[in-house]
């Protein structure tokens, strides 16, 4: 007799809400279509957005797609002004381990330049948006000197130090001529490091570095023109070319999860929110 109430509850439960429900299987379906949930992605993007710091995530993305069997290709999306320089170096190394086991195409959305740009460059071909903005490959190191101020308020610091380079790079003074060398050596290996790098890389003469690498940005027509890109064109045409060379006859992209989609619009708003807040206290 229980058993026919609880079927009886059910039952009317369905009734009451079936449109509620039909709704729901009807987004389900078009947000993860049974065709898509049948057949495996193939090739897939990873992004390389903002300033590069923190990489975890992406490393994370770049194993992933090493390990995975049925990725066949990877679309390099790059929208991002750099950032420091052992994150770029490892990102860089990483993209170079993925592209020796499935090719990788590096599309500058935007911004492909400093790290972004090191970033980029083991991978099969680089084509830009014709309006992205290629290039800056250089090494800056760059420190306030508040001297000036401190000497108005009437402040003065205190140091014990030992070794003659252990406040190389101090804001609180000028640097000494013995410290300043020092910075300059520092940046001269970097630039080394990542020129020679990007020469190596992209086929281009060490000896022509201050044609390519003066830290100048180039727009993508003048880019191609240096040597630092292969192409011109759309992310339709990454995509296809990406496609073709990974000999996939359905190719099938990866869509990113829809919660994290979500995830990342509600962070959107909620640091536009914040601009707007902060705006105003001002």
């Amino acid at each position: 007799m229980i058993l026919f109430r609880w079927i009886g509850k059910v039952i009317s439960y369905i009734n009451d809400h079936f449109k509620a429900m039909l709704f729901l299987l009807l987004l389900l379906f078009i947000f993860n279509p049974l065709e898509e949930t049948l057949q495996k992605a193939n090739l897939t993007t990873i992004r390389i957005e903002g300033q590069i710091e923190n990489i975890d995530g992406l490393l994370e993305d770049i194993n992933q797609a090493i390990s995975d069997k049925n990725i066949k290709g990877v679309l390099l999306q790059v929208d991002s002004p750099g950032g420091a320089l052992a994150p770029s170096i490892e990102l860089s190394m990483a993209i170079k381990r993925l592209n020796a086991v499935k090719p990788v195409i590096a599309y500058a959305a935007g911004s492909m330049t400093s790290g972004s740009y090191y970033a980029s460059i083991w991978t099969q071909k680089i084509i830009a948006n014709p309006g992205a903005f290629i290039g800056s490959i250089g090494v800056l190191f760059q420190a306030p000197n508040i001297k000036p101020l401190a000497d108005k308020l009437g402040i003065t610091e205190q140091v014990i130090t030992a070794g003659d380079f252990k406040q190389m790079g101090t804001f609180t003074r000028e640097w000494t001529p013995l410290e300043r060398g020092a910075l300059r050596e520092l940046i001269d290996d970097a630039y080394k490091i990542f020129t020679t790098d990007v020469a190596n890389a992209r086929g281009l003469k060490i000896e022509d570095a201050k044609q390519f690498a003066n830290a100048k940005v180039f727009i993508a027509h003048k880019a191609k023109k240096a040597g630092l890109i292969d192409e011109v064109g759309s992310l339709y045409i990454a995509k296809r070319e990406l496609e073709k060379i990974s000999h996939v006859e359905n190719p099938i992209w990866q869509k990113e999860d829809q919660m994290d989609i979500f995830l990342k619009e509600l962070k959107g708003i909620n640091a536009m929110n914040l601009f707007h807040l902060n705006s105003y206290l001002r």
